[in-house]
Order: C-alpha cells, then sequence, then structure tokens
C-alpha cells in the first residue's frame, strides 16, 4: 500500500494548493465571461482570490478564530474554508452533520445487493466504515451477457471522508458500465485505470482488486496494488501478490490476471487496510 498521509501532505502543500486553486479561478471567469454571472459565482470567484491571497501571504490553512491550524481533512474536502471545524456555528455544524448523512445514505446505495447468488457459490460481504463515509470500495456484479459469470470488486481509494466517498462513487459508476462493454478482465482494469486518470487529479490513486468467477469454480482475477487476497485451499493459505499498479497513477499501466481453481470448500478471502491497520 502506498502511504496515504503522505499523500494528503502532497495535496496540501502551498505549490499544489495554488495550483489546484488557480486552476478553479480560471475555470469560474470562463463561466463568468460566458454571461452567467449569477451573485452565487462571483462570490465564489471572491472566495477563491481570497483563499489565493492567503496562499501567497503564508496564511492559508490557519483558523482565524484562534489561529490555530484547520484541521487537513476539512481543508482537503473544502480548500476555502477560513475557520476550523472547532469554531463553526451551531447551524454550520449541523448542515455539515446533514450533508454526511446524507452522503452515507449514498453511499450504501453502492453496496452490491441481496441478489449476490451464482450458482455453486456463496458470497459475503462486511462494510464498516469508521466515519460516516469511506473509501472503501465493495461490489458485485452479473452481467446478462457473460452466461452466468460474475464479476466482483474491492478496494481503497486515496483520502478519507467525503472526498474520497466521491472517488468510490466514480470507481463504482466505471465499472458498472464497463463490464456491460464484454471487455476481458485485463482490458477492462487498463481502460479504467485510462479513465481514473483522465477524470482525477494526480494525487488521486485507488487500490483495487478485481476477479470474474464462473459457475464451475473457475476465478480470474486482478491486483492492483491492493492488499494480497487470501486463497484457502485444502486447509492451505496461500496469497496472491499485486499484479499491477494502483489504478490513477500512469495512464500507459498495463495489468496482469491470474487464473485460480476452486473446488468445494476452497474459499478466496479479500480485504482492505481498514483490517490490518485495525488494533484494540
Amino acid at each position: 500500500m502506498l502511504n496515504q498521509p503522505n499523500e494528503m501532505a502532497e495535496a496540501l502543500n502551498p505549490a499544489t494548493i495554488k495550483s489546484q486553486l488557480a486552476e478553479r479561478r480560471e475555470r469560474l471567469r470562463t463561466v463568468l465571461q460566458e454571461e452567467r454571472r449569477t451573485p452565487q459565482l462571483i462570490a465564489l470567484l471572491k472566495e477563491v482570490d481570497s483563499a489565493l491571497e492567503r496562499v501567497e501571504g503564508g496564511t492559508y490553512g490557519i483558523c482565524e478564530t484562534c489561529e490555530d491550524s484547520i484541521e487537513d481533512r476539512y481543508l482537503h474536502v473544502e480548500p476555502l474554508v477560513r475557520i476550523c471545524l472547532e469554531h463553526l456555528s451551531a447551524e454550520q455544524k449541523r448542515s455539515v452533520e446533514r450533508d454526511l448523512q446524507l452522503a452515507s445514505q449514498i453511499q450504501a446505495k453502492f453496496l452490491p445487493m441481496d441478489d449476490r447468488h451464482l450458482e455453486g457459490w456463496e458470497i459475503a460481504y462486511r462494510y464498516h466504515p469508521v466515519g460516516p463515509v469511506s473509501g472503501d470500495y465493495c461490489d458485485f456484479i452479473k452481467p446478462e451477457h457473460t452466461g452466468g459469470d460474475a464479476f466482483f470488486f474491492i478496494g481503497d481509494v486515496s483520502g478519507k471522508g467525503v472526498a474520497a466517498s466521491l472517488l468510490m462513487s466514480q470507481l463504482h459508476a466505471m465499472f458498472r458500465t464497463l463490464v456491460s462493454t464484454e471487455l476481458s478482465l485485463k482490458t477492462l482494469v487498463e481502460r479504467a485505470n485510462r479513465l481514473f486518470c483522465n477524470s482525477t487529479r494526480y494525487t488521486d490513486f485507488a487500490t483495487l482488486v478485481c476477479g470474474r468467477i464462473t459457475i464451475n469454480g473457475e476465478i480470474e482475477i486482478c491486483n492492483a496494488g491492493h492488499n494480497s487476497p487470501l486463497f484457502v485451499e485444502r486447509g492451505e493459505i496461500r496469497s496472491i501478490e499485486s499484479t499491477g499498479l494502483p489504478l490513477g497513477l500512469f495512464f500507459n499501466a498495463e495489468y496482469a490476471t491470474r487464473k485460480l481453481q476452486l473446488s468445494r470448500g476452497d474459499r478466496l478471502f479479500l480485504y482492505t487496510d481498514g483490517l490490518t491497520e485495525s488494533h484494540n
């Protein structure tokens, strides 16, 4: 796994912040030049200009109320914020809580539904985020064109909270669309990687394990930089190492797959770092 705290630090360094804010400013100016000069857009442009001034003056990320550092996670989600979470008004806190509850409800809709039945297989998952929302990705898809085969996906996007959940929803939409195109598993992952690179920031990435399972017990699997799945065969446990880089790092990355044959009683266990990094 790559070091996510380092990725967060990179995303919040002054040069990166300035670049991202400047890009947002140009997009806003383009919209305003097209005669869509609403009060909300004009006010938003002023907020971006103010944030750029704080970056130049060295005060970006400092709470205007207590002069302490604003939480990195909060800045990552809302780069224009001026005060830390502790000093939000009661109404602002309620608004944040409502947004998080709504985000949690939306994200729950992305999880596999009860229709996880495939002849010869028992399929189960447990999804338990630490906070209201999560960057972990989990899905199970049975396209009509595959003649009974199915796809499974488990992954983890960079970052935490709402920002990570948005990237997770993007992966969900991409793979739900791509599996309908009848691509090979290798091409499926490579196409998803290119789409992810084109639609995210250069600091964003996602680790992923995906596979195709058949009713005769065969699995074709690709591990894109994710925690190694465990294959339990006749009581013996072996791990399935990564066959490629995480999605979003390099546009032209290539991915390899491998095949496993499971017999009655064999199991494949997949997980995210939420399991390996937990402790009592």
